[in-house]
C-alpha cells in the first residue's frame, strides 16, 4: 500500500497515514492451469496455439489460455447457427426470460468469487469491481430479461437477427460481457464473444455460469484470443451482426470490413469527454466528480472525464482542492478494500500512458501527481494532472486511457462549449452549475451521447450510451441497446 502526503491549503503539511491493509481473500477464486474454449455448451481445446493472462499488480502468470484458430470461430459460429434456428431463436420470450433472471440471480450470488477474479486479472481495486462491476452487470440480465417477452414494445420489432459476433475491450470485462450479451439473448440471438487477450478469465467463469444455469448449447460462445481471433470472428461470414468496443482505430477497421454486407454493426469507441465546472458550482461536490471522472479504474474507461474545463475565477480554487484530494488516493494492492487506485492493466498500456505524458511536459504543460510510493512490481502510474494545457496540447486531443487529467480553462459558456466540442470524439460530457437552465442549454450544445450534470460516470441498465463522431454509432444499454439485436419494423 503506498503512503499518503496530504497537503492542506496554501501551506504543505506532510502527515503520513499508514493504512492497515484489508485484503480480500483471494480462496474464494479456483484459478484454473489453463483453459479451452467455451463452444456449444462445453470447454474444448483450442484448435491454435496458447497465451498466458497475467495479474498486472504483481505480473504474476495466472493461467495458460487457449488461442481460438480460424477453424475454431467456424465451429463456434455454426454452434451458435443450430442454436438460434432451433432453440433460441423459437424459444417464446418469457421462456427466454426465466434464463436471464437464472444467470442475474447466479452473477449475484457469486458475486464475490467474480469480483476477486475480476480485479485479480484486470488490476481494478476490488471495491469497484464489487461495488460497480458486479452489481451493474447483474442489473443488465434482470433488465433485459424484462424486455424478452415485451419486444413487440420496444418499437424495434420482434424478429431476433441470428448470431452475434462481440468483441469486448480490457477495462470493464465483466460488465462489457453483459453490456452486449444481455440484450442479444432477451432479442432472440445467439452470441459468439471474444474478450480481450489480457483479461479473459471473467468471460470464462462466466461461461461456467451459463452452464450453471442450464442454457440450452451454443446459445453463448466464448472464444479467447488476440487480434487475430477477433478478425476471424469479426468476417466470418455467417454473422449477422457486429458489436464492438474498444479503439477507435480498431473500430474503423472493423467499419471497413463489413461495409457491403448485410451485417448490423454498433461500435462503442474512443473518448475524451470533458468535465466542465463553473463558477457556481458546488466546488467539493465537483472535485469529487472530477476525482470520479478520471481515477475511477485507473482512467481506463472510455468515457473518463480526462479534460478538465474550468471557469477561470475559480481555477485556482478548484485546483488547489483538487490537488488536496488527489493527495488522499491510495494507490496499492487491488485486492486490498483500501485501495483506489490499482494496477495499470498492461505493461503496453503503461508505456503509452508514459510516453503521452512525457510528450505533454515537452510541449510545456506543468506536471503534478502526489507523493506516493508506487509497489516496485507490476504496472502501476500515479494520478497525475497536467496544467496550462491548451487545445494544441496532444494530451488535450488524444486518448490516453490512464489517470491523467488535463486541466484547461474559459470565461464564457460559449468558450466552454468550443472547447468541449474541439474534438474528434463525443462520447460524453459533464457539467457542474448550480444553474438548471444552463445545464439543458450546455446538454443542447455538446456534442456528447451522454451528458451528465453535477454527477459523472453514472451508469444504469435502464439509460442508452453511445456516442458521436468517432466514438462510434449505435446505443447499448435501456431499449435503445434491443434496436442492434433486431430486425426492425419494416
Amino acid at each position: 500500500m503506498a503512503k499518503q502526503k496530504v497537503s492542506t491549503g496554501s501551506t504543505t503539511a506532510k502527515p503520513v497515514f499508514d493504512y492497515a491493509p484489508a485484503p480480500e481473500s483471494r480462496a474464494i477464486v479456483d484459478i484454473k492451469p489453463s483453459y479451452g474454449l467455451f463452444i456449444n455448451g462445453e470447454f474444448v481445446d483450442g484448435g491454435g496455439t496458447s497465451f498466458k493472462t497475467i495479474n498486472p499488480a504483481t505480473e504474476e502468470v495466472l493461467a495458460e489460455i487457449a488461442e481460438a484458430s480460424e477453424a475454431d470461430i467456424d465451429t463456434a459460429v455454426k454452434a451458435a447457427r443450430r442454436a438460434h434456428s432451433r432453440v433460441w431463436g423459437r424459444m417464446p420470450g418469457k421462456e427466454r426470460a426465466k434464463y436471464l433472471y437464472r444467470i442475474a440471480r447466479i452473477m449475484q450470488e457469486r458475486g464475490r468469487e467474480i469480483a476477486v477474479l475480476e480485479s485479480i486479472d484486470n488490476g481494478k481495486p476490488i471495491k469497484e469491481s464489487r461495488d460497480v462491476d458486479v452489481p451493474v452487470a447483474a442489473a443488465h440480465f434482470f433488465y433485459y430479461a424484462g424486455w424478452a417477452d415485451k419486444l413487440e414494445y420496444s418499437g424495434y420489432g420482434t424478429q431476433s437477427l441470428g448470431v452475434a459476433a462481440q468483441v469486448i475491450p480490457w477495462n470493464f470485462p465483466l460488465l462489457m460481457l453483459a453490456w452486449k450479451i444481455a440484450p442479444a439473448l432477451a432479442a432472440g440471438n445467439t452470441v459468439v464473444l471474444k474478450p480481450a487477450e489480457t483479461t479473459p478469465l471473467t468471460a470464462l467463469l462466466f461461461a461456467e455460469i451459463c452452464q450453471q444455469a442450464d442454457l440450452p448449447p451454443g446459445v453463448v460462445n466464448i472464444v479467447t484470443g488476440a487480434g487475430d481471433t477477433g478478425h476471424f470472428l469479426v468476417g466470418h461470414d455467417d454473422v449477422d451482426k457486429v458489436a464492438f468496443t474498444g479503439s477507435t482505430d480498431v473500430g474503423r477497421a472493423i467499419a471497413k470490413a463489413v461495409a457491403g454486407t448485410n451485417k448490423k454493426v454498433t461500435l462503442e469507441l474512443g473518448g475524451k469527454a470533458a468535465n466542465i465546472v463553473f463558477d457556481d458550482a458546488p466546488i467539493d461536490q465537483a472535485v469529487e466528480g472530477i476525482v470520479n471522472g478520471i481515477f475511477f479504474n485507473q482512467g481506463h474507461v472510455c468515457c473518463a472525464g480526462s479534460r478538465l474545463l474550468v471557469q477561470e475565477s475559480i481555477a485556482e480554487e478548484v485546483l488547489e482542492r483538487l490537488k488536496r484530494r488527489m493527495a488522499t488516493l491510495r494507490v496499492g494492492d487491488p485486492l486490498d478494500k483500501n485501495t483506489d487506485v490499482g494496477a495499470i492493466n498492461s505493461a503496453e498500456q503503461l508505456a503509452r500512458i508514459k510516453q503521452l505524458s512525457a510528450i505533454g511536459e515537452e510541449e510545456g504543460a506543468g506536471r503534478w501527481s502526489p507523493p506516493c510510493d508506487l509497489p516496485s512490481t507490476g504496472f502501476w502510474f500515479p494520478p497525475t494532472l497536467f496544467t496550462g494545457v491548451t487545445q494544441a496540447h496532444r494530451i488535450a486531443r488524444e486518448e490516453i486511457f490512464g489517470p491523467v487529467l488535463s486541466v484547461l480553462t474559459f470565461r464564457t459558456p460559449a468558450e466552454a462549449v468550443e472547447k468541449a466540442n474541439n474534438t474528434p470524439y463525443g462520447l460524453s460530457a459533464g457539467v457542474w452549475t448550480d444553474k438548471g437552465s444552463r445545464i439543458l442549454w450546455m446538454a443542447n450544445q455538446l456534442r456528447a451521447g451522454v451528458v451528465w450534470a453535477n454527477t459523472f460516470n453514472k451508469f444504469d441498465p435502464t439509460s442508452p450510451f453511445g456516442g458521436y463522431k468517432e466514438s462510434g454509432y449505435g446505443r447499448e444499454g435501456g431499449r435503445h441497446g434491443l434496436e442492434g439485436y433486431l430486425k426492425g419494423t419494416n
